[in-house]
């Protein structure tokens, strides 16, 4: 006696399309405003030529939270050659008066072939942005420009860091040399 198999009964898919395009139309999260996220994002990245990049890109935390009109700004990023020719920052524009090097001279940064530059680190060239067009809190940003003598130039958004991302050293280690105990 042979036995017809027992067929099993399809569930139709309809409810669950329901369900799930019912979730869809909530309203986005990211339209609706909220609370400033704590931490933000790390400046961007960006390649001016195939061995010459720019790497993250940001304005110092302001220690009030915020920069109002007409205030400076401190710069830090990172700018990477990995080629085989030296390259010079010529110059830093954007919606600001200047941007001024720590030098006090003609600005120029020199990025040594094979090499990497941090702008703004402790013993580092440092570049101030003098005179700002709009005022800034954290994780917003300003277009900015940088122009290199060989490689050309790119513009990128300079965020404010968060705070607690204040890019200066958060510690003061005593110099060894300055140690009184034998």
């Amino acid at each position: 006696m042979s036995r017809t198999p027992r067929r099993r009964r399809a569930w139709p898919a309809a409810p669950l399309l329901v369900v799930a395009l019912s979730a869809c139309t909530a309203e986005e999260p990211l339209s609706v405003p909220g609370p400033e996220v704590r931490g933000g994002a790390v400046g961007p990245d960006e390649a001016v030529t195939g061995d010459l990049s720019v790497l993250q890109v940001q304005l110092e935390y302001p220690l009030d939270g915020a920069y109002e009109v007409g205030e400076d700004a401190r710069l830090f990023l990172g700018i990477a050659n990995s080629g085989d020719a030296s390259d010079v920052l010529v110059d830093v524009t954007g919606p600001f008066a200047e941007a001024v090097d720590g030098d006090g001279g003609e600005f120029a940064i020199p990025v040594p072939e094979d090499d990497n530059v941090y702008v703004g680190a402790e013993g580092a060239p440092s570049v101030t942005l003098t005179g700002l067009e709009e005022s800034l809190r954290s994780s917003q940003s300003i277009p900015v420009t940088f122009v290199f003598e060989r490689a050309g130039e790119v513009t990128l958004d300079a965020v404010v860091a968060a705070e607690g991302q204040d890019p200066t050293p958060t510690s003061d280690f005593p110099d060894p040399a300055e140690d009184p105990t034998p």
